[in-house]
């Protein structure tokens, strides 16, 4: 990547499409970075909330929303700008670009806010973009990122992956004093590290419910991002990318911490409930648990052996009991690091 220019001129205007936490967090820091926002919710109650109370309350409670946030269920409305931030989970990404793809402007950026792997297809979220967004230019947002961080003015360091003067642009449009936005090109490495990063959460979080010490943890977590590398070499990500904010990053908090829906999930399994318990209706989204299978038949393709992967992916699926697992990970040959 090339310095950015001085004068790199912001998007004056952002949508944000998905009114979650997280696209809530990002549309108060564009509000912020002295942008104009307008935030897409499909959820009437939410649009009502922010209206009323300049609050989201069912997603992002007692985080106030300065008016420059303009509110709206009209998708119309909300694509009206120069770039769009698009915060849907990844099983639902498709669809959600299709729709903004059919009422936005032709050429705009799109920037993917999702982590995860198209489970269907097996396909990272760049790669979904390319199907469902022809037309449009592609980005993603991604990196070591807790919802209520940002909101709160806590420093909060993504990298925002997109083509040079697009990655500029954006980093102008959303940058300011506690959100800095690293740029670079390779769109692909910074997919691949926001979906993989689940997986590693989940094993690791499995290690903490069964109590085997952050010793188990911190190999566990070696071995992991070992994988991922190897993943990416063969994938054609840059190695720089996956040791930077949105890989090894994004890994050490999702996989360290019980705010991680991902690592708690683990943490559940561990502590001895079942998976299909965990995905009932009302509990967190756990990415990871979908990710898992998807990046395992990836890595197939690929000839490339994931182990620790294959087996959150083999536990959830319920082909390995949870006692044999470890002895499944630690009785592997010994080889050269």
């Amino acid at each position: 990547m090339t310095e950015m220019p001085d004068a790199a001129r912001p998007y004056d205007k952002i949508g944000v499409i998905g009114a979650g936490a997280w696209g809530t967090a990002l549309a108060l820091v564009a509000a912020r970075a002295g942008r104009q926002v307008s935030l897409w919710a499909r959820e009437p109650e939410v649009v009502e909330s922010i209206a009323r109370k300049h609050e989201n309350a069912p997603f992002l409670p007692g985080v106030p929303l300065p008016p420059s946030i303009a509110e709206t269920g009209d998708l119309s409305a909300a694509v009206r700008a120069g770039a769009l931030l698009v915060v849907a989970p990844a099983q639902h990404l498709r669809t959600t670009l299709v729709q903004v793809a059919a009422k936005a402007a032709q050429g705009i950026p799109l920037v993917i806010c999702a982590k995860g792997i198209e489970q269907a297809s097996g396909k990272l979220v760049t790669e979904v973009f390319r199907e469902a967004a022809p037309g449009f230019e592609p980005a993603i947002l991604s990196g070591p990122s807790f919802a209520r961080d940002a909101p709160m003015g806590l420093p909060t360091a993504l990298t925002i992956a997109a083509r040079v003067d697009i990655a500029q642009r954006l980093q102008a449009s959303l940058g300011h004093a506690t959100f800095r936005p690293y740029a670079t090109d390779d769109l692909l490495g910074v997919a691949l590290g926001g979906a993989a990063k689940n997986v590693y959460a989940i094993a690791c979080g499995i290690v903490d419910g069964l109590g085997l010490g952050e010793s188990a943890r911190a190999a566990l977590l070696a071995r992991g991002f070992a994988e991922l590398l190897r993943l990416g070499t063969a994938l054609g990500s840059r190695s720089e990318t996956l040791m930077g904010l949105s890989g090894l990053g994004d890994l050490v908090l999702t996989a360290t911490s019980q705010t991680s829906r991902n690592h708690r999930f683990g943490y559940e399994i561990g502590r001895g409930r079942a998976p299909a318990e965990l995905r009932a209706p009302g509990e967190p989204l756990a990415e990871g648990a979908m990710t898992a299978p998807a990046l395992v038949i990836r890595a197939r393709r690929e000839k490339i052996e994931l182990p620790v992967a294959e087996t959150v992916a083999s536990l959830l699926d319920g082909s390995l009991p949870l006692d044999a697992a470890i002895l499944h990970l630690m009785s592997r040959p010994l080889k050269p690091e």
